[in-house]
C-alpha cells in the first residue's frame, strides 16, 4: 500500500493527471479484484462445508431406515403371527370344556403385546432444526419431510392395540380367569392359593361378549396394522433407496 501512495504522489506532483486517473482506476480495480477472489474462496469454502453437513445427514438418515427396515420385517412376521392366534382364539368360542386342552387354554389368554419402536431420531433431527437448508434435492427433502407423517399413522394404530389389550382384553380375562393358574405346580408357597382360590372359569370367559368383542377388535385392529407396516416398508424402502443413490452422486 505505501508503494501505491508513493506512486499517486509522483503522478501528481509530475502534473500527469490523466496518467494519474488511470492509473487509480487500475488500482481500484485491481482491489475488487482481490475482493472477488476472497469472496470466491470464502464461498467455496462454505460450500464445501455445507457439503460435509449434507453427507452426514444423508448418512444418519440412511443408517436410521435400514434399522426401520429391520424392525418392519420383524414386525410383519409377528402381527401375521397375531392374527393366526386370534383366529384360533375364536374357533374354542362354543367348546365343552373338556375339549379345552391345556395348550387351548395358554391360547386362549394369550394378551402378550410388544412394541415395535421405529427410529425416528436422526428425522425429527432434521425436521425439526435447520437442517433443512443443507439439502439440496428438493424431491428428497419432500420424502423426508412426509416420512414422519408415516411413522405416526404406523404408531397411532400401534397404540389402538394396546389400548384394547390393556384396557379391555386383559381386564376381562382377569375376571375370569386366575393368575395362580400361572404358578409353578409343585412349588410349595404355592400350595394354599392352588387348593383354596378361586378357580379359572375358561368357558364363562368364551361366553362372555366383553372377551370376544376384544378379540374380535384386537384381529381387525392388528390386520389394519399390518397392512399399514407393509405400506410403510415400501415407503422406507423407497427412500432409503433415493438416500443411497444422492451419496453415490455427492
Amino acid at each position: 500500500m505505501k508503494v501505491f501512495r508513493n506512486s499517486r504522489r509522483k503522478l501528481i506532483l509530475s502534473g500527469k493527471f490523466k496518467t494519474y486517473l488511470l492509473y487509480a482506476l487500475g488500482e481500484i480495480l485491481l482491489i475488487v479484484v482481490g475482493i472477488l477472489i476472497a469472496w470466491k474462496i470464502n464461498n467455496l469454502n462454505e460450500i464445501r462445508k455445507n457439503k460435509i453437513v449434507e453427507v452426514k445427514i444423508y448418512e444418519s438418515l440412511y443408517e436410521e431406515l435400514r434399522t426401520n427396515l429391520n424392525v418392519l420385517d420383524s414386525a410383519i412376521v409377528s402381527f401375521d403371527n397375531n392374527i393366526l392366534t386370534l383366529q384360533s382364539s375364536l374357533r374354542f368360542v362354543g367348546l365343552p370344556d373338556n375339549k379345552l386342552t391345556q395348550d387351548a387354554k395358554d391360547l386362549i389368554v394369550q394378551i402378550k403385546f410388544s412394541n415395535t419402536n421405529l427410529r425416528d431420531d436422526a428425522l425429527n433431527s432434521v425436521n425439526n432444526t435447520n437442517k433443512f437448508e443443507f439439502l439440496e434435492n428438493d424431491l428428497l427433502k419432500a420424502s423426508i419431510a412426509s416420512y414422519p407423517k408415516e411413522i405416526n399413522i404406523f404408531n397411532n394404530q400401534e397404540n389402538k392395540i394396546k389400548n384394547i389389550v390393556e384396557n379391555r382384553l386383559k381386564p376381562v380375562i382377569e375376571k375370569y380367569i386366575s393368575l395362580a393358574d400361572m404358578l409353578p405346580e409343585d412349588a410349595k408357597n404355592y400350595k394354599q392359593i392352588k387348593t383354596f382360590g378361586a378357580p379359572s372359569n375358561y368357558i364363562a370367559l368364551l361366553k362372555s361378549r366383553d372377551y370376544q368383542n376384544s378379540i374380535i377388535d384386537r384381529l381387525l385392529q392388528t390386520d389394519i396394522h399390518l397392512n399399514i407396516a407393509k405400506n410403510l416398508r415400501i415407503k422406507t424402502r423407497k427412500l432409503a433407496v433415493r438416500l443411497r443413490q444422492e451419496l453415490s452422486s455427492i
